[in-house]
């Protein structure tokens, strides 16, 4: 089975039903009892989530991009988003702490070198922040690590990415 992106853009779907699985089982002459039956059922049923989600970021990415997302250590969660912007590489950090006029230490490195450090407070109406900057591309991978410390409560959210 192959699944690959519409051409109308619409969602993918995958094509396999449980019981079209069963109905050819059934149809071939296997019995479909017990624990064979769930084993298959919990098997496809994987197979068909994993391929949906495997195909999910790319939709949300133009071409090149790279998106990370994660929880921080309380309640916020961050994204990172390293993007090719002529020869160079922008570094795109979001933290969405649901909660307005909260001031944050910001640091993002590339390989090791420190290419921002700054402060930023979250804003209406989303309660979040971000920052962007262009770095250098370097040869070989870039791996991109950004830290963001909430000065009133300690709460801290490190994303990390590689281009």
């Amino acid at each position: 089975m192959v699944v690959g992106p519409m051409a109308d853009c619409s969602s993918d779907r995958a094509s396999v039903s449980l019981m079209s699985i069963r109905q050819w089982f059934s149809e071939k002459g296997t019995p479909m009892r017990g624990i064979k039956r769930n084993v298959l059922v919990l098997a496809v049923t994987a197979l068909v989530s994993g391929l949906i989600v495997q195909g999910a970021p790319a939709a949300m990415a133009k071409d090149g991009d790279v998106i990370r997302k994660g929880s921080c250590s309380d309640a916020s969660d961050w994204k990172l988003k390293l993007s090719p912007e002529d020869g160079r590489l922008e570094v795109e950090f979001e933290v969405d702490q649901n909660r307005n006029g909260e001031s944050w230490r910001v640091v993002m490195k590339d390989n090791g070198d420190r290419f921002f450090k700054g402060q930023r407070t979250t804003k209406a109406p989303s309660g979040s922040f971000s920052v962007e900057k262009v770095t250098n591309n370097k040869k070989g991978e870039d791996r991109v690590v950004a830290r963001a410390t909430n000065l009133r409560t300690g709460e801290t959210c490190k994303g990390t990415a590689t281009f």
